[in-house]
């Protein structure tokens, strides 16, 4: 600590050597930054607000119609992209600032120096801009900011419109492409389909399903025949059997009639449904019912029926002719069954003959049947491309075409000018108490560099042991130096005028502060 001392204030003594080097050049730095202060020009700032509505009532209207572009993107890159060459060159035609600049250079420069100077600021999320310009000439900047606001409401609709034609066009030669090939798709597909209009199925199945359902239906058909047919049998036997009864029954008409027993069993079973029946429907309704009347009636018809069928049959026996037992309905019934299973077998068996025939003649052609399928798949496959892609295609130039009349209508975006372009009273810039204070502390900061400089450049030892640890060398002695009254009075004095000359820096800068105040508010007032 002891030596880091010692090291501060043998630097310290060095640097004070040469004070007066330092002094003329804080002097000089301060009186040149305090020039600069006050001559550069004052700088007016200009500025514009656009507020920027991208939402509109017909997008959510034509919402899957027509194609909706990215608003908010475009108005973003359009910000981002407006300060361009070709936009600036057209401001300063506008702006007339063109009419001072002759030469190419001073044109470039001018170019340059608005591409600096312009600034547009977002809020992000608000699509609220903000166009500002600085210029020493209020007027100036007033109309560049101007002309900068025309140019970005001017330049928001152009490219949109013309990528909305571009893209129809394009979309209109790709349509008539796909129509050419959609067109000889079709004469191949017709062409195909003519050549095996005999193979061609139009259920979309290969040979081998095909023949598949084919087998399972022929098999069923066999079945329902075998079914049919045993039906049919079934009730063939017992025709046969209810004859043979009936045969038994006439047989007895042999014997006395007290021994006899005449029945009609038919219609016993048929009178006791129906007055059971009747038992039900009068519990419910009353003997006046339609439906009881009826059935009372054929009751009674019955009856009457059976009075005569037992009347006959003791005539006959009577007699002694041999008595044949009329049919009854079971018969007739029977008969009935019959006749329809020997018509349903029929069909059956033409039905299962005919799925023999397409069985055999599908098993025939199933050796040609993979090659047909497998080009009707490729035509079919070319087709269904060729057509999806046209009707995409179509969809899209309408909705390309809507969008531009879209356009037109509502417009993509409503930019509205919140804040017309207004020049700030007073100048912006340069901030000159700001500039006077850095100007001070750079002259103060310059004098102090130029004293340590030299000091490092033309060093002086002040203590025998620096000396010895800088050069290395033993040390024989010190001579000291005995200083009088008049070396004390003439160090006093210089410290005083160093004093002095530091505090008459500082205290010019204050009167250029102070100057600059009155100056300001002589113009404010």
């Amino acid at each position: 600590m002891e030596a880091l001392i010692a090291e501060l204030l043998g630097q310290a003594r060095r640097i004070w050597k040469y004070r007066w080097l330092g002094l003329i050049a804080a002097w000089v730095v301060g009186l040149v930054g305090m020039a600069v202060s006050f001559a550069l020009p004052n700088q007016f700032a200009a500025q514009a607000r656009i507020y920027v509505d991208t939402q509109s009532i017909l997008k959510p209207l034509m919402s899957g119609l027509a194609v909706q572009p990215n608003v908010d993107e475009q108005v973003k890159m359009l910000s981002r992209t407006l300060i361009s060459r070709p936009n600036i060159e057209k401001l300063v035609r506008m702006a007339d600032l063109d009419l001072k600049k002759q030469s190419k250079a001073e044109q470039e420069a001018l170019i340059d120096s608005l591409m600096r100077k312009l600034s547009i600021a977002t809020t992000g999320k608000d699509n609220l801009y903000t166009l500002s310009y600085q210029d020493p000439d209020s007027e100036t900047a007033k109309r560049v900011v101007q002309s900068l606001v025309s140019i970005f409401v001017e330049s928001s609709l152009g490219a949109s419109r013309k990528d909305t034609a571009t893209a129809t066009t394009f979309i209109n030669e790709q349509i008539k492409t796909y129509e050419a090939k959609l067109e000889e798709a079709e004469t191949r597909l017709k062409e195909f389909r003519l050549r095996n209009l005999e193979t061609m199925q139009g259920d979309g199945k290969d040979s081998a399903t095909r023949i598949a359902e084919m087998h399972a239906q022929l098999e069923r058909s066999k079945l329902e025949l075998r079914e049919a047919e045993n039906a049919r049998d079934a009730a063939k036997q017992q025709l046969d059997m209810e004859r043979r009864r009936q045969t038994d029954t006439s047989s007895t008409s042999l014997l006395p009639e007290a021994t006899q027993t005449f029945a009609t069993p038919e219609l016993d079973a048929r009178i006791n449904d129906l007055r059971r029946n009747l038992d039900g429907l009068l519990q419910r309704f009353t003997d006046l019912h339609p439906d009881v009347v009826a059935l009372r009636k054929l009751i009674r018809d019955l009856e009457e029926q059976k009075k005569r069928e037992v009347a006959e049959m003791r005539k006959a026996a009577a007699t002694g002719a041999p008595m044949a037992a009329p049919e009854g309905s079971m018969q007739q019934e029977l008969h009935r069954m019959i006749a329809t299973a020997e018509v349903q077998v029929a069909a059956l068996r033409a039905r299962v003959n005919e799925y023999q025939g397409r069985y055999g003649a599908a098993l025939t052609s199933m050796r040609t049947a993979p090659q047909l399928e497998a080009e009707a798949a490729q035509l079919n496959r070319d087709y269904e491309i060729h057509k999806k892609n046209y009707a995409d295609l179509v969809a899209r130039r309408e909705s390309a075409a809507m969008s531009g009349e879209l356009d037109v209508a509502s417009g993509v975006a409503d930019f509205r000018l919140i804040e017309p372009p207004r020049v700030s009273p007073k100048p912006v810039a340069p901030n000159r108490f700001l500039l006077l204070g850095a100007a001070l502390v750079l002259a103060l900061g310059s004098g102090l560099f130029t004293s340590f400089a030299a000091s490092q450049l033309r060093p002086v030892f002040y203590n025998s042991n620096e000396l010895r640890t800088k050069t290395e060398l033993p040390v024989l002695g010190v001579v000291s130096r005995m200083s009088g009254d008049a070396d004390r009075r003439r160090s006093r004095n210089d410290r005083l005028r160093v004093v002095g000359a530091t505090g008459g820096l500082v205290i010019a800068y204050l009167i250029a502060m102070s100057a600059l105040a009155i100056i300001n508010a002589r113009q404010l007032g």
